[in-house]
């Protein structure tokens, strides 16, 4: 069911602070800023040789990236995602295994542009989990 590591995420309070130390102290590759409204996050991209890095910072007061920092000031790993091939199929499974879908479990798009479901933390061994079709 579960395709390759994705990427992993990790929540900061400064962006531009994370960016560079990604950049220009470890050297790594990083993409430009994306603000993606619907999930309310602005994301980075640390590119690695097996996989990447997913900086996320709050857009707006709503942000559950908001959230996870006021309980977290100094930010954190928040979730990990794993590929999928068919992500209904795989939502479908889950739900009849008795596993929590979050949101209305209909799909949304994410920062690469394909579908996007988490998974609730206490079904995943206290881990938010990101499934995206690949």
């Amino acid at each position: 069911m579960l395709g390759r590591l994705n990427h992993i995420a990790i929540a900061v309070p400064d962006l531009e602070a994370a960016t560079a130390l990604y950049r220009d102290t470890l050297g790594a590759k990083v993409s430009a800023p994306q603000a993606l409204a619907e999930h309310g996050v602005t994301v980075v991209f640390v590119s690695l040789p097996n996989t990447k890095v997913e900086l996320l910072a709050p857009l707006g007061e709503a942000s559950p990236i908001a959230a996870f920092l006021e309980r977290n000031p100094a930010g954190g790993i928040h979730h990990i995602c794993y590929e999928v091939a068919d992500i209904l199929a795989v939502r479908d499974r889950l739900r009849a295994e008795g596993k929590r879908v979050l949101g209305d479990g209909e799909p949304k798009i994410g920062a690469h542009g394909k579908p996007v479901l988490f998974l609730h933390p206490k079904d995943f061994g206290g881990t938010l989990v990101e499934l995206e079709q690949a």
